[in-house]
């Protein structure tokens, strides 16, 4: 069961819920405010430890290390150079976990790989080589610690379970980061999930997390809060399995999450050398919270997230027993969303089951030492079979893999068929395993978006993608692809005990922290390209609508495709020719037009005729402009833009494209907001966007202006072609004033160029 508090509750020691606060005093002998009991929580201790500033309302926090991986690494390092940093300041670690098949697009990723590693040289930071552990393997490993922080160019930053408020953003952010400035943001609502009972023999972590994404993604129960987990549930799950349940807290769109810390966690922290990481958390005797997620964990059944987003939940039962009904709903829904090729998914149902010919068990969620040996357990003595189906496995991190083969584990699943691959992920954004046309994939991974099987619909490939727990991912490959439930099958769990071999690290990982060598020269391959520069924001803009979508929600993914494009992550312009690729593929040649009107202007070449007529039309209806001085560019409009990734180049590519703005109902993440800021785009929010379409242009007069002032609302007029020109309003919602800084200096490289 979960069930979702329809208000705020107050926790008392821990364990009872109090939704009415007049009954505090008979409980705790005292009246309690909400102001105090809302310190009470642990997030708000570990953000009060890390605030630099006495303004516990609007934080400024520095944190205790920070990590990227080789998607993100380079565009940070060379934004971070060009504002002037010398040495890292903190913490850094440069994952290698992301761009590791270095066939695709010739040496180039490897290059970026050896760029990382002379940075860590020049600047101290810490590099952990291609396949030694995927990135939040390693900082759970190595790096997490009760009452940290942690800051991440990876969405799934999350270390909760580990006493470690982590935080996945965008590039930007970390560059602010590296030059000593602070991440501001608003002091987070805190929304409990309390935890109670034990699960059920079979039932894992992915069970767990997918039942509370299904239940809290589309009502924003917790978008951009903390998840703070409670109760006394906890203590009945191991400590892997809190990981696992905690990293996909990212697809809730919360903000950040914590855990209960206890004596599980100090036993994960001793294992791994670092018995100095542990300290109790905990919430304080009277703890508020702005709202209240309840889970008996004993009632959570094997379930399926199917295609295309980890909230499209079913149980594996009543999938089965619907299964005509709800493959037609999934089909039906993702050929609205899709355009290209169309999936099939109604075709896996026959011979009285639902079939699929491929598990992917991988990463910081699926990956961990305790799902696979679960998986192995189920396999042991048993086969994949040698029809269509094929599974691979993909462990964390070289020390659980180690562990894997002295335990016997990883011989029982090669035994069973299934393939042990390298510490990669891959799967989880369509780099690895990429299923066959038709396919039907079923992963322990974090994410089934669109695409991030490696399928392209515009090139008449489609897969699908479902996610689902390791154990009834082995339960499935037992029955040769045949989709089982983990609990429909007689398991004796083993359990094993775990050794962690930090010697692998330790002649591998380069580790130079305080100790920059400034004389290193970075070495730059033929891809690592310069951010191009930008111009800053004029006191009017003009901006044409290069896409509209309308979509509820746009990922991350269909603003810049995973995949393949990771290649050129380094090199803006031949990564910008990708943007909105898979969404939109005219986007791209619309936004080069407008672009070079730009360049031209810019150059004093003059205006197209085009643009000439939208002048003509504003000046008729007696709207003042200035078009030798007015910033004209690109823009898209999506209703809410920007869930899953925190990568940057969702926006940077838009902007290399010549975007000056986004307009949009709701932004998925702050993220994503932060990132449109960082790179000179202006967040716009607005009400009606019916009075514009594609292929229209949008004033915005005193835009400068109404950013600097922070406005609630100003002024915009969508002009058409045939001179018809609509009055609306717009805002930015609210801005810090370093944001509004950034904004009109065009891009934080800019900004601090500026300063």
């Amino acid at each position: 069961m979960v069930k979702l508090y329809e208000s705020s509750i107050y926790l008392v020691n821990g364990e009872t819920i109090v939704t009415d606060s007049a009954a505090l005093p008979s409980l705790v002998g005292k009246t309690v405010s909400k102001e105090e009991a809302t310190k009470g929580t642990m997030a708000y201790s570990i953000l009060k430890a890390h605030n630099t500033t006495d303004d516990m309302d609007n934080l400024q926090l520095k944190f205790d290390s920070m990590t990227s991986h080789d998607i993100t690494y380079v565009g940070i390092i060379q934004t971070a150079r060009a504002s002037g940093m010398t040495e890292f300041p903190l913490p850094y670690v440069l994952t290698n976990c992301h761009n590791s098949l270095c066939a695709v697009g010739g040496t180039i990723n490897e290059d970026d790989h050896k760029f990382a590693l002379s940075a860590a040289h020049k600047y101290g930071g810490i590099y952990v080589p291609t396949n030694m552990a995927n990135i939040h393997s390693y900082n759970r490993e190595t790096m997490s610690g009760c009452g940290r922080m942690i800051l991440g160019s990876d969405s799934h930053t999350r270390y909760g379970a580990l006493g470690t408020l982590a935080i996945g953003e965008g590039g930007g952010e970390l560059s602010k980061q590296l030059v000593g400035k602070t991440y501001d943001f608003a002091r987070p609502g805190v929304v409990a999930i309390y935890l109670t009972g034990a699960p059920k023999p079979g039932v894992g972590p992915h069970d767990v997390a997918l039942s509370i994404c299904g239940a809290v993604y589309k009502n924003g129960y917790v978008k951009n809060k903390v998840m703070e987990f409670v109760g006394p549930g906890i203590k009945n799950l191991p400590i892997e399995y809190r990981n696992a349940v905690d990293v996909m807290t990212t697809e809730t769109t919360c903000w950040s999450s914590i855990w209960v810390t206890d004596e599980a966690t100090k036993r994960y922290f001793t294992v791994h050398g670092r018995p100095e990481a542990y300290k109790e958390i905990k919430p304080a005797d009277v703890a508020y919270y702005d709202g209240c997620v309840y889970i008996d964990l004993s009632t959570v059944e094997c379930t399926i997230a199917m295609p295309m987003h980890p909230s499209n939940t079913y149980t594996i039962h009543e999938l089965q027993e619907n299964a005509a009904d709800i493959l037609h709903l999934v089909e039906e829904n993702a050929n609205k969303q899709i355009k290209g090729a169309k999936m099939d998914i109604v075709s896996k149902l026959h011979d009285g089951a639902i079939w699929v010919e491929q598990g992917e068990i991988a990463g910081c969620s699926g990956g961990t030492f305790d799902n696979i040996c679960a998986a192995a357990d189920i396999l042991r003595g048993k086969s994949c079979g040698n029809g269509a189906f094929t599974l691979s496995i993909y462990p964390g991190s070289m020390p659980a893999l180690a562990q894997l083969i002295k335990n016997g584990r990883a011989a029982d699943l090669i035994s069973a068929g299934a393939i042990m691959r390298e510490c990669f992920c891959g799967p989880c954004f369509g780099a690895g395993d990429t299923p066959a046309n038709g396919e039907f994939s079923i992963r322990h991974t974090t994410r089934n978006f669109p695409n991030r099987e490696g399928s392209k619909p515009g090139e008449g490939q489609m897969a699908a993608v479902a996610l689902m727990d390791a154990r009834s991912i082995a339960a499935t490959a037992a029955n040769g692809g045949k989709l089982t439930a983990a609990t429909d099958i007689e398991v004796a769990y083993t359990n094993p005990e775990y050794k962690f071999d930090g010697s692998l690290y330790e002649k591998r990982v380069y580790n130079g922290w305080t100790k920059p060598e400034p004389k290193t020269e970075l070495k730059f391959g033929p891809n690592i390209k310069d951010w191009p520069a930008q111009p800053a924001l004029t006191d009017d803009l003009l901006v044409k609508v290069c896409s509209y979508i309308t979509d509820p929600v746009t990922t991350t993914d269909e603003l810049i495709p995973s995949g393949e494009t990771s290649s050129y992550r380094s090199n803006p312009e031949r990564l910008s020719e990708f943007a909105l690729s898979r969404r939109d593929p005219q986007y791209v040649s619309r936004s080069k037009v407008i672009r070079q009107q730009e360049r031209d202007r810019q150059a004093g070449k003059g205006l197209s005729a085009e643009v000439k007529t939208v002048y003509a039309a504003l000046t008729s209806a007696g709207i003042k402009n200035d078009p030798e001085n007015t910033n004209i560019g690109s823009t898209i409009f999506a209703n809410m833009p920007g869930d899953g990734s925190a990568r940057e180049q969702a926006a940077s590519c838009q902007r290399v494209m010549g975007a000056f703005a986004n307009f949009a109902k709701a932004y998925a993440t702050k993220r994503y907001r932060s990132n449109c800021i960082n790179w000179g785009m202006t967040p716009f929010l607005v009400e009606n966007p019916e009075v514009f379409e594609l292929g229209d242009y949008i004033f915005v007069p005193g835009v400068r202006q109404a950013i600097l002032e922070n406005k609630s609302s100003f002024p915009a007029y969508a002009v058409k072609i045939d001179g018809t020109v609509t009055k609306f309003s717009v805002s930015t919602g609210t801005l810090t004033e370093t944001e509004r800084q950034i904004i009109v200096a065009g891009c934080l490289i800019n900004y601090y160029r500026n300063h």
